[in-house]
């Protein structure tokens, strides 16, 4: 992946240097934090939604391994580095006002990524008012 510039990144220009620009310049919000979704690279299947700091994706960028910001820990998360589920980024987009990230990875390990075991933690239709498991 290619360097980033130095900490912290640049400040976001007027609304056409966000929308239209070749500069990533993220818009965290006040939390410090950027919503990220990550889906299989050959499926296109959602695998998950965290956050992200800028700590995190940077570390993203440099490493090409999806890294986040665990709200419940208050912590910077490597994923995989306990279960063995590493997200290898294969693509990471941002969207159209640089709030949001979506990455393409591929997991290693036994190919799950939710921290329940499921594969998906969108393993859940909601059917009316009940939820119905779908895996």
């Amino acid at each position: 992946m290619a360097a980033l510039p130095p900490a912290p990144f640049p400040e976001p220009g007027d609304k056409h240097a966000v929308e239209q620009g070749d500069v990533l310049t993220p818009r965290f919000g006040p939390d410090g934090l950027i919503a990220a979704i990550a889906t299989d690279a050959d499926t296109g299947e959602p695998l998950m939604f965290a956050w992200m700091n800028d700590e995190a994706l940077r570390l993203t960028l440099d490493t090409g391994e999806a890294h986040y910001w665990s709200r419940s820990r208050d912590a910077l998360w490597h994923k995989g580095a306990t279960s063995g589920q590493i997200q290898t980024v294969v693509e990471l987009r941002i969207d159209c006002d640089q709030d949001a990230v979506w990455m393409k990875v591929r997991p290693q390990g036994d190919g799950g990524a939710c921290h329940t075991g499921a594969r998906s933690c969108f393993y859940r239709v909601v059917d009316g008012g009940a939820l119905r498991r779908v895996e």
